[in-house]
């Protein structure tokens, strides 16, 4: 399993360096880092990948924002934690939430793993889901928006 130190010493690599993403794969387990909004490295497992992928990736001339441009009305659901995003409870479970639909407060709109514990988000705000702005699978930030809601 690659450990806290060697992710850490990733991290440290890619921001002396200025890169933005960075694949580590050991003994068949696979990490990608990867730094964007806010320029805070998000670190998650991925899916081996179909071909090589590069080691490094020049980083781009502007940051891109932590949180999306703001849509007229639009209220975010943010991620109370670091850890990865998941759409629904199971791989073959449907999601919590799609495009169009209505929510409640309180509602569970996703699953966030953190140190192995699968924590339940619920939205403080009902209304209508306009965007899911993470895909599966995806590590995020704390306070990152992981949904849009038209309340």
């Amino acid at each position: 399993m690659i450990d806290l130190k060697t992710i850490k010493s990733l991290i440290k690599m890619m921001v002396d360096h200025d890169l933005t993403e960075v694949d580590l794969e050991d003994q068949g387990e696979k990490v990608r880092i990867r730094r964007g909004g806010g320029g805070q490295p998000v670190a998650h497992h991925a899916a081996p990948p179909v071909a090589p992928a590069p080691v490094a990736v020049p980083a781009p001339s502007s940051a891109q924002p932590a949180v999306p441009e703001a849509d007229e009305g639009l209220v975010p659901v943010p991620s109370p934690m670091v850890g990865t995003y998941y759409a629904s409870p199971s791989p073959d479970a449907a999601p919590f939430v799609k495009v169009g639909q209505t929510i409640e407060p309180g509602q569970v709109v996703c699953i966030i793993e953190a140190m192995k514990v699968f924590n339940e988000i619920k939205s403080e705000i009902g209304g209508v889901v306009e965007k899911i702005l993470v895909s599966n699978g995806q590590g995020v930030e704390f306070g990152q928006a992981l949904i849009m809601v038209r309340p």
